[in-house]
């Protein structure tokens, strides 16, 4: 296999502007819940209904955002929208961070991480929902993360950006500590989300989450949210090793893409995630020229490359050319339709620009493959077609970084 290069081709642009700001954050076609659990009120938008026996997308937000701010953006392409025909969405927010949420009451005890995600099982009892395909982003995602060890039957996949696995050391509490008594937490979640070149450097997009997070979310309730999140356990996950405990090893039991900006500044904690995963059923997505909110920016790199992850992991240099760039934003939409398709859901979905173009010069898995066994692709050559082995399968190391 020929060895993968950066191309470097900088065009970011903000998704959300002062023309389509108020309409990225809106919701069309909804039904909102109130849903009482064990550890309180918990605030949930359904958008569609399941179809049949497939899972349900449920996502979950980061701190200093809520479904709209983090998510609509993405889900309001219009890419997106092929593959929300196939399935429903359940957008969660966490306590007191929807919009126009309450005040708490007084004395108000705001719930743990690990609570926040039990607050999960409560939610699909009270919809019905058999299962769900997991979209996390920074707290949302370490949320995901734990609901997924603790119910591991009830998470048929996890996308997880910005995720970090570990406590907080006594170091990190300490600074953010000071942090909280000099910064304004805006700025403590500003500079969560993003990098220092980005907060310099893309200023339209800056202000519109800036003025969102001063103006839209709660400032006491927010506080309360990133206080449960600096407090979070370590995921305690680890890498399972072939033939020694392998079902006793703590680690998701369902394929997981984890995605990252290469300028995040989660970029350390997600390449740590992805050492500690199993490496049959884990992909690790590094977004080049893209920041702290993947779902929100608009890179002109060729995501679609990812499509040969899934598919025949053949070489991808040629492809990273600016003839083949799509100007549209949304290629993280690409990167999830791959990694359903790979779960065995719409093999019929229709192929981009880029893909179509890539068939006349070489082949790529059948659509009819098993569920999940895209996903678990070995290396292929150049003009491989078909898929590999079993044994190949078993036996090879899959996690794979994508710089595109």
């Amino acid at each position: 296999m020929d060895e993968l290069q950066d191309v470097q081709l900088t065009e970011i642009k903000p998704l959300l502007n002062d023309k389509n700001a108020a309409g990225n954050f809106q919701d069309f076609d909804c039904q909102e819940h109130d849903i009482e659990t064990a550890f309180g009120v918990i605030h949930v938008t359904m958008r569609g209904t399941p179809k049949g026996n497939r899972p349900v997308i449920l996502t979950y937000h980061d701190i200093g955002l809520n479904h709209k701010s983090c998510f609509n953006a993405f889900f309001n392409f219009e890419d997106m929208q092929e593959i929300t025909q196939h399935f429903a969405v359940c957008h969660v927010d966490a306590p007191g961070q929807q919009e126009g949420a309450p005040p708490f009451p007084t004395g108000y005890h705001y719930p743990s991480m690990d609570e926040l995600a039990e607050m999960l099982s409560a939610v699909l009892t009270h919809l019905s929902l058999k299962s769900i395909i997991g979209i996390g982003v920074g707290a949302g995602a370490y949320i995901l993360s734990r609901f997924a060890l603790n119910h591991p039957d009830l998470v048929e996949g996890l996308v997880l950006i910005n995720v970090d696995p570990c406590a907080k050391g006594w170091i990190d509490w300490a600074a953010a500590k000071f942090s909280g008594w000099t910064t304004n937490i805006v700025d403590i979640v500003l500079a969560h989300h993003f990098g220092h070149e980005e907060l310099q450097a893309n200023l339209d997009l800056i202000q519109t989450y800036r003025l969102h997070i001063a103006q839209d979310i709660n400032q006491e309730t927010l506080q309360m949210f990133l206080a449960s999140y600096n407090s979070r356990r370590d995921l305690e996950i680890e890498r399972p090793v072939l033939g020694i405990g392998e079902n006793t090893t703590k680690t998701f039991k369902c394929p997981a893409l984890l995605v990252v900006g290469d300028s995040s500044p989660a970029v350390e904690a997600v390449v740590e995630c992805n050492s500690r995963l199993d490496p049959t059923n884990t992909t690790l997505l590094k977004m080049a020229d893209c920041g702290g909110l993947p779902q929100v920016v608009q890179v002109r790199t060729c995501l679609c490359s990812l499509a040969c992850v899934f598919h025949s992991l053949a070489p991808v240099l040629h492809m990273l050319t600016p003839r083949v760039l799509s100007p549209q934003p949304g290629k993280l939409t690409e990167a999830f339709k791959y990694f359903v398709q790979g779960m065995g859901y719409m093999p019929t979905a229709s192929m981009t620009r880029l893909i179509r173009s890539r068939t006349h010069s070489s082949s790529s898995v059948g659509s009819g493959e098993s569920a999940r066994s895209r996903s678990h692709i070995s290396n292929q050559g150049e003009g491989t077609a078909g898929p590999p082995e079993a044994a190949d399968v078993q036996d090879t190391p899959q996690t794979m970084e994508v710089s595109c």
